[in-house]
């Protein structure tokens, strides 16, 4: 397992920012996540005291990009990741701050190339997923 301040030095995004509580495992291809902080009252993605079931797509992205950096060229180093289109999107809830348990976050990479990545993603909540789809990363410059 792979804890938030590890998470941390492979995403761009650090403290509240970072969606992500555990990596569970990931290959070459899949990686497995969890998080809790849809609970957090202070998510800085919740608009009026809300968490909007669209802001999923930031929690897949996220652990889109640590597979990305965890799989990716280590001669490259980091790479700024763009989110350049989401397609097939199917959100089966309104919002996420007002359910119970631990969200699961599964992405599996569907192609690479150098200059970008496309991912299906899904999260699950109690056995069942709530949100899936299809994202395209574009890679922009080294992040040194």
């Amino acid at each position: 397992m792979i804890h938030r301040a590890d998470i941390q030095t492979h995403i761009p995004h650090a403290g509240r920012m970072c969606l992500l509580d555990t990596i569970l495992s990931y290959d070459r291809h899949t990686i497995h996540g969890l998080s809790s902080t849809h609970r957090d009252p202070s998510n800085p993605l919740a608009r009026a005291g809300r968490l909007d079931a669209v802001c999923g797509i930031e929690y897949a992205a996220q652990a889109m990009a640590f597979h990305g950096s965890i799989t990716g060229d280590p001669s490259e180093g980091p790479r700024i990741g763009y989110l350049a289109s989401v397609r097939d999107l199917l959100l089966q809830v309104a919002r996420l701050d007002d359910l119970s348990d631990d969200l699961g976050i599964t992405a599996t990479l569907l192609a690479s190339a150098h200059n970008g990545a496309s991912y299906a993603f899904s999260i699950v909540h109690a056995n069942r997923t709530i949100i899936s789809g299809r994202a395209t990363i574009l890679f922009g410059a080294s992040i040194k």
